[in-house]
């Protein structure tokens, strides 16, 4: 289940169906009732401490949610209260430019005179369709795109068809929340650069990406409901066990997916505690996890880091 963990902590990943963005639902999303005393969980939300008063709420989010998942942890909303400024994967309106529809589009699609089942073995081209069919889709359109393209579109609609959707994420909720109250909000990647962390696989990853995939696309919905559940309680140990059971057959993926872009936030984020700020970060709880995940680069580092439930002195 490799990619359809790493979905879950990429956020271009969340959007490559839902370009076309429905609107926020009111009910799921209106600020008095998207945070309970009880009933949420702990939150996978952590803070570091820096010098000059500096502070950085470390929020781990997932980047598709379903209208049941809310209420939040209140920890997200105490987060969201003591920050001056949000820090996202992308920056705020990314998700839903035409930068990213056409940059995808473009890099993603084969020449006329190829196709994917030209580049597949005809096992997976026979399990792309059998997928499709399932789906109501249409194979040959299919056909047009690049394995790794195929490989996110996937995870998308069946995650979208459990009522999983971007504009129910977490992100989401709180780039629309800054924007109504004119807190500012930044990104710490380009979609260009999100995209060009799949398109510049090589053709043996691609395939391998797809093929695992259509593999474990049947476990969408245990695998789904265990990863709410852990990243509703903060459960980092769940949530590593989850993303990295398989990470030895795949060491390349996970560092380019995880690992390389947490240690090039590090400087970034390093920098804000320094000149004194108090940050929302808000990306993936994947990146949280392992001994290159954030919380422990930062501890590393020399940085006190503590679970929201342990902070008491605000």
């Amino acid at each position: 289940m490799l990619l359809l963990r790493l979905f879950l902590s990429l956020a271009l990943c969340a959007c490559v169906v839902a370009c076309k963005r429905e609107a926020v639902n009111a009910a799921a999303k209106k600020d008095a009732a998207a945070f309970v005393a009880d009933g949420a969980g702990d939150g996978s939300v952590w803070v570091v401490d820096g010098p000059n008063g500096g502070r950085l709420y470390l929020c781990g989010t997932i980047h598709i949610l379903r209208e049941q998942d809310y209420p939040l942890a209140p920890a997200y909303e105490a987060a969201y209260m003591y920050s001056n400024k949000l820090v996202l994967e992308l920056p705020p309106g990314a998700a839903s430019s035409a930068e990213l529809t056409g940059r995808m589009s473009q890099l993603g699609q084969y020449p006329a005179s190829s196709s994917l089942e030209a580049n597949v073995s005809k096992e997976t081209w026979q399990a792309v369709q059998t997928w499709a069919a399932k789906r109501g889709l249409d194979a040959s359109a299919l056909n047009r795109f690049k394995p790794w393209f195929v490989a996110l579109m996937i995870p998308s609609i069946e995650y979208a068809a459990l009522g999983a959707k971007a504009d129910k994420g977490v992100d989401n909720f709180f780039e629309e929340r800054a924007k109504k109250d004119g807190k500012p909000a930044e990104g710490l990647e380009t979609v260009e650069f999100q995209i060009q962390l799949f398109a510049s696989l090589s053709e043996k990853q691609q395939r391998e990406l797809l093929e695992q995939t259509l593999g474990e696309v049947s476990s969408v919905k245990e695998e789904f409901e265990k990863m709410i559940k852990a990243w509703k309680y903060g459960q980092l140990d769940e949530l590593k066990e989850m993303l990295f059971r398989e990470a030895e057959k795949y060491p390349d993926l996970m560092d380019l997916f995880l690992s390389a872009r947490n240690l090039s936030w590090m400087d970034r984020l390093e920098q804000m505690l320094k000149r004194g700020e108090k940050v929302m970060v808000l990306v993936g709880t994947g990146h949280f996890t392992s001994d290159t995940g954030l919380i422990e680069l930062f501890r590393k580092r020399g940085y006190r880091v503590r679970h929201y439930r342990d902070v008491t002195d605000f």
